[in-house]
């Protein structure tokens, strides 16, 4: 696949984890862990392919509604995910960043997650974000507060806000837009992730589930992408 045809940021919604292991005839658990299998597999062939930036729905806002055991399981799991990765992450030279709100992790979550941040900030060939604790409005929200807040104390006129103000107090605002958003497992919405910045991005489905999703299935996706024409509004 030609270079200018592949995108710059891919974001995926990780979908059908608890499915996979339905049919499987295994706990919700197994699935979410083989879906963490997926994670570095997806992962090192974005690195591969030359994308820079890959974005990765791990746990909505809403997510909290899940049974705390599962919850709880998702987030030692998100623990030691990250904890045995950081040296394929040092040495693939991937940088690790976040989206959403941490503060509300557990104290031991977050820590893990902010040292891994801080080990691998001087990498650059991929940023690798985790979408946790994340939700596309509560993001524009905090945002829109943070952005009310500066705007009081520099006492400026409402009608100077632009579309930069607000994207820039955004959670990660160095971050491009995706230009290709996967989302797996067979459901076709974008279940309030990446509200804001995906507004014009392409939008691929598939009925794979993510514990199943694969290099083969992520070539598939980039295919697609490089075949559709990107207008912005335009002619």
């Amino acid at each position: 696949m030609p270079g200018d045809s592949l995108p710059q940021h891919v974001a995926i919604i990780m979908d059908g984890n608890g499915r996979w292991a339905q049919r499987q005839g295994k706990k919700r658990s197994s699935g979410h862990r083989a879906g963490a299998v997926a994670v570095r597999r997806v992962t090192q062939a974005a690195r591969r392919r030359g994308i820079p930036f890959l974005t990765l729905y791990a746990f909505s806002t809403e997510n909290w509604n899940r049974p705390a055991s599962e919850v709880s399981t998702l987030m030692r799991l998100l623990e030691v995910f990250v904890a045995r990765e950081l040296p394929s992450l040092q040495e693939n030279d991937i940088r690790l960043n976040g989206l959403g709100d941490w503060d509300a992790l557990p104290p031991r979550t977050r820590k893990s997650l902010a040292r891994a941040l801080s080990a691998t900030a001087g990498n650059q060939s991929l940023t690798l974000t985790l979408a946790i604790n994340y939700g596309g409005r509560d993001e524009i929200l905090r945002a829109a507060r943070r952005l009310c807040q500066d705007w009081r104390q520099d006492n400026r006129p409402p009608g100077a806000i632009s579309q930069d103000d607000l994207a820039s107090r955004m959670d990660s605002p160095g971050l491009p837009d995706p230009d290709l958003l996967i989302r797996t497992a067979g459901e076709k919405r974008l279940s309030n992730f990446l509200v804001w910045q995906a507004a014009y991005s392409e939008l691929y489905f598939t009925d794979v589930c993510w514990p199943d999703f694969g290099e083969e299935d992520f070539d598939l996706a980039l295919a697609a992408y490089a075949q559709r024409t990107r207008k912005f509004g335009g002619l």
